[in-house]
C-alpha cells in the first residue's frame, strides 16, 4: 500500500523546533560568559586577599606602597570611578582621579567641568559614593563610581529572555494558527472528497445495474436478481448519510460478531470488484465466533476504508486482501493485509493524519477517521505492523 506525502506542517514545526534550540543555544552562551567574568572576578579577589597577606607579612618603603596599590588595587577596576574632594570638587588636570572615563577633550573647560558633574550626578543616583576617612572624623574625599559591563549584563539580562521568550511565544502562534488553519482546510477538504468518494461506489454501482437492467429487461430472474443489488446499493447510500450523522457525536455500540460484520463488507465488495477492472481476491480467515461491542456502520467504513487503499496500492490487475480474526487474551485482533506496493515504514504515523496522501487523487481523509473510529469510538488500536514491496498489513486491536 503506497502511501507517503508532503508533510507542509512537519517542516513548520522543524523550524519552530530549530528557533526554541538557536534561542537555548544563545541563552546558554551569553550565561556561559557571563559565568566566566564573575569567575575571573573572584579570582581577582582572591589574588588581591593573597597579596595583601603578602604585603602585610613583608612590609616595605612608600614607592613599594604606591607599585601595591596601583598595580592590585586601582589597576584591575573595570568600572568608571572619579575620585573628589570632600566639597565634592575635583581637578580636571589630575588624571590618576579618573579611572575608566573619558572626557571629551574638543570640549571647552567649562564643557568638561559641566559633563563630569553631570556624571557625577547620574553615578551618585546609582550607587551611594564612598567616603574616603582619617580616624573616622577628617573626611579626605570621595570615591563616585558607576556599573561596570558585566552588572549591565547582569540587569539586562532578564530583560532580554523575556525579549526572546515573546519572540518565540509570537513566532510559535502564528506557526500554530497556520498549521491549525491548514489542518481545517485539509480536513473541509478532505471530508468533501471522502463524500464523494463515499458516494462513488454504489452511484456507480447503480449505474451500471441500470445499464444491465435495460439489457436484461426480457430475463425476469436476471430483472429480479438486479432489483436485489439495486436495493443493496440504495441501502448503502442510506448507510453513509448515517455514517457521517454521527460524525462528533458519541455512536451507539452493541454486540456483534466481528467475523460476521467483515464477511458483509466482502460479500459487498465482491460483487462490484469486476468494474473496477481488477481481479482482487477477498479473503476472510480466523475465529468465527468472536464477538465484541461494535457500531456496525462505523465499523464497516473502516474495513471500507482498508479494502479501497489497499485496491489503490495493487498496482497490477490481480492481488489479493486477507483479512485475520484471531483471539488473544482479552482482545480481538484484526490483520488487513494485501499484495500492494508498500508503504515508507518513516511514514507510518503520517499515513492516519488528516491531509496526508501521495495518491494523485488523494482526499487525505480515509485512514484518519479510520483512526477516529478504531481509537475514539470503539477504545481499540489501530497501526501499521508491517510493510514491505510485496504487501501492508494492518492490525486492528479491539477489546472483547
Amino acid at each position: 500500500m503506497k502511501m507517503t506525502g508532503g508533510p507542509a506542517t512537519r517542516n513548520l514545526k522543524i523550524i519552530l523546533l530549530v528557533a526554541a534550540l538557536i534561542i537555548a543555544a544563545g541563552t546558554l552562551y551569553y550565561t556561559r560568559g557571563l559565568v566566566e567574568k564573575l569567575q575571573k572576578r573572584e579570582k581577582q579577589i582572591a589574588e588581591l586577599y593573597a597579596k595583601g597577606m603578602e604585603y602585610i607579612a613583608n612590609p616595605e618603603d612608600n614607592s613599594t606602597n604606591l607599585t601595591f596599590i596601583f598595580e592590585n588595587m586601582i589597576k584591575p577596576i573595570d568600572f568608571p570611578l572619579i575620585l573628589t574632594g570632600s566639597d565634592d570638587s575635583f581637578d580636571l588636570k589630575l588624571k590618576n582621579s579618573f579611572r575608566n572615563f573619558a572626557i571629551d577633550s574638543t570640549l571647552s573647560l567649562k564643557e568638561q567641568t559641566a559633563y563630569v558633574k553631570k556624571e557625577i550626578a547620574e553615578m551618585d543616583a546609582i550607587n551611594p559614593p564612598i567616603t574616603i576617612a582619617y580616624n573616622d572624623t577628617i573626611v579626605l574625599g570621595r570615591i563616585h563610581y558607576g556599573n561596570s559591563e558585566l552588572i549591565k549584563q547582569l540587569r539586562n539580562y532578564p530583560y532580554y529572555q523575556i525579549a526572546f521568550a515573546a519572540a518565540f511565544i509570537l513566532i510559535g502562534y502564528v506557526i500554530f494558527s497556520y498549521i491549525k488553519k491548514n489542518e481545517q482546510s485539509s480536513i473541509w477538504v478532505g471530508m468533501s472528497k471522502e463524500t464523494a468518494h463515499q458516494l462513488g461506489t454504489p452511484l456507480s454501482s447503480l449505474m451500471g445495474w441500470s445499464e444491465i437492467l435495460k439489457l436484461s429487461h426480457k430475463d425476469p430472474d436476471r430483472v429480479l436478481d438486479i432489483s436485489e443489488e439495486i436495493n443493496n446499493d440504495l441501502a448503502r447510500l442510506n448507510k453513509i448519510t448515517q455514517r457521517f450523522s454521527k460524525i462528533g457525536s458519541q455512536p451507539e455500540l452493541k454486540d456483534a460478531n466481528v467475523y460476521e460484520e467483515i464477511e458483509k463488507t466482502i460479500k459487498y465488495f465482491e460483487r462490484r470488484l469486476p468494474q473496477i477492472g481488477k481481479n482482487v481476491v477477498l479473503k476472510l480467515e480466523g475465529d468465527e465466533n468472536l464477538c465484541t461491542k461494535l457500531n456496525p456502520e462505523l465499523f464497516s467504513w473502516v474495513l471500507e476504508n482498508l479494502i479501497k487503499n489497499a485496491l489503490d496500492a495493487i498496482e497490477g490487475k490481480k492481488g489479493s486482501i486477507s483479512f485475520y480474526v484471531t483471539n488473544h487474551h482479552k482482545n480481538i485482533e484484526i490483520e488487513v493485509k494485501d499484495t500492494g506496493k508498500g508503504i515508507d515504514m518513516r511514514r507510518k504515523k503520517d499515513i492516519f493524519r488528516p491531509g496526508y496522501s501521495t495518491k494523485r487523487r488523494g482526499w487525505g481523509l480515509g485512514l484518519s477517521l479510520t483512526k477516529r473510529i478504531i481509537e475514539t469510538y470503539h477504545k481499540g488500536k489501530i497501526f501499521v505492523k508491517s510493510s514491505s514491496p510485496e504487501g501492508t498489513t494492518f492490525k486492528i486491536i479491539l477489546h472483547k
